[in-house]
């Protein structure tokens, strides 16, 4: 079983919002039960009982998701600073596939789309300098890297200089980055004609998102989507990155 330690509850526990009227369930249990669930990959119906009533685990969730408060979490964590140097990559998990099969209606609006091996969600995320993920977007799986950076890129404060693999090289691209002054090292496509100028020595910090990925996907409930709804599922990384990345 998860259980905060006081280092990371004494980090998390100004944050959260205070309230008069009846008092609340333990919030360090009901917070050490959501990480619980996120490391394992459970249910919300097969979290152990000693965490309290599963019902009050999942309003709890969800209703601080609606508020953003998971996001604040993760924005406190990295100490709201504006990198220097980005890194962007985007990473393919798989969702649960709904009880019953077959696809639902409004799934596409959750992030999840279809590829042959079934439902999958795809994570598009922006890394700083020291590797920590400050920026996320979901998309459905089979929607093609370069839309995600498009948008993910357009949606934040811009880097002096953005590292990504060769599935974003795309001129309209390199042109935003340009006009915003961020410096593009991006690894061109082989079968380009003219081919710019890269940086080969600088693009070998990209590996510093990768490893970010891998160390999300030693959640097991991010790895593979538990939660229905997008904002949740976001809600679920924004607290693991929190307490992996900053609140130690």
């Amino acid at each position: 079983m998860f259980w905060l330690n006081d280092l990371q509850w004494a980090a998390i526990e100004p944050l959260l919002p205070h309230l008069g009227g009846k008092p609340r369930v333990d919030d360090r249990r009901v917070i050490s039960a959501i990480l619980h669930r996120y490391r394992e990959g459970l249910r919300w119906r097969t979290i152990p009982t000693e965490y309290g009533p599963r019902t009050t685990l999942f309003n709890r969730f969800n209703r601080w998701s609606e508020r953003g408060l998971w996001q604040h979490f993760s924005r406190h964590a990295r100490g709201l600073r504006r990198p220097a140097r980005g890194r962007h990559d985007g990473q393919h998990g798989h969702a649960r596939a709904p009880l019953g099969g077959g696809r639902k209606r409004g799934q596409q609006n959750q992030g999840i789309g279809r590829l042959r091996g079934g439902p999958t969600t795809k994570l598009h995320a922006l890394a700083d300098g020291q590797g920590r993920l400050y920026a996320l977007m979901l998309t459905p799986g089979q929607s093609p890297d370069i839309h995600g950076a498009r948008h993910l890129l357009a949606s934040t404060a811009a880097p002096s200089m953005l590292i990504s693999d060769k599935a974003y090289d795309a001129d309209d691209l390199r042109q935003f980055l340009a006009a915003q002054g961020t410096t593009a090292v991006i690894s061109p496509m082989p079968n380009r004609i003219n081919e710019p100028a890269f940086d080969a020595i600088t693009y070998k910090q990209r590996n510093q998102i990768e490893r970010a990925f891998c160390r999300l996907k030693d959640w097991r409930a991010i790895a593979t989507r538990y939660d229905k709804t997008a904002r949740n599922f976001l809600a679920g990384i924004c607290l693991a990155l929190a307490v992996s990345q900053g609140m130690r």
